[in-house]
């Protein structure tokens, strides 16, 4: 199935968690100092449903204590995390995932090496046909397909949820390292 098949036919949980993920991947390296997960609680609301508000209210707390000068793809977050659903059952859920996975190949996209065609390109992703994607969106788009089959396998599991957020850690380290492989290949001169 395509990505955009996944997403629509995931369950409340699976539409939460993926959401979560994409964006968790998306965060920027932490300063020292900083809360190193930030969407831990949020991942606790992924599991249970009833706990899914007053989590995602901490998120989007720790998240708004950020500096001012954060860049990247924070201010993107923060929007989706405003919109985000206060209930899991909410229709809007579905929407939301939607629009987390799209951040999230954004962002790879826009540290891939070798950058496709944009939009378009992303597009095709989600569809199905990966062709002339670079290796970071390449691979974001089986990550997200692995993550959605992996909540659709193991139902409500709390191991599936373990499996989910251990991809998307991985994921999130390969993302940090090319973002610091392309800052050092900029340098301070070529900014």
């Amino acid at each position: 199935m395509s990505l955009l098949e996944l997403i629509a036919a995931a369950d409340e949980r699976a539409l939460a968690a993926s959401g979560v993920a994409c964006l968790d991947r998306c965060l920027p390296q932490p300063a020292d100092g900083a809360d190193q997960d930030p969407f831990r609680p949020l991942w606790v609301g992924c599991a249970v449903a009833d706990e899914w508000q007053d989590r995602l209210a901490e998120a989007r707390a720790v998240l708004d204590d950020l500096p001012p000068g954060t860049d990247g793809a924070v201010p993107a977050i923060r929007k989706l995390l405003g919109e985000a659903p206060a209930e899991r059952t909410d229709p809007g859920l579905r929407a939301w995932a939607d629009a987390c996975s799209s951040l999230a190949l954004e962002v790879h996209l826009g540290q891939d090496a070798t950058p496709g065609a944009g939009a378009e390109l992303l597009r095709r992703c989600r569809e199905g046909d990966p062709a002339g994607a670079g290796p970071l969106v390449a691979g974001e788009v089986r990550r997200q397909i692995r993550i959605l089959e992996m909540l659709a396998e193991s139902g409500a599991a709390a191991a599936g949820l373990r499996q989910v957020l251990d991809a998307s850690t991985e994921g999130q380290r390969v993302l940090r390292a090319a973002t610091a492989r392309r800052a050092r290949g900029r340098g301070p001169d070529s900014e």
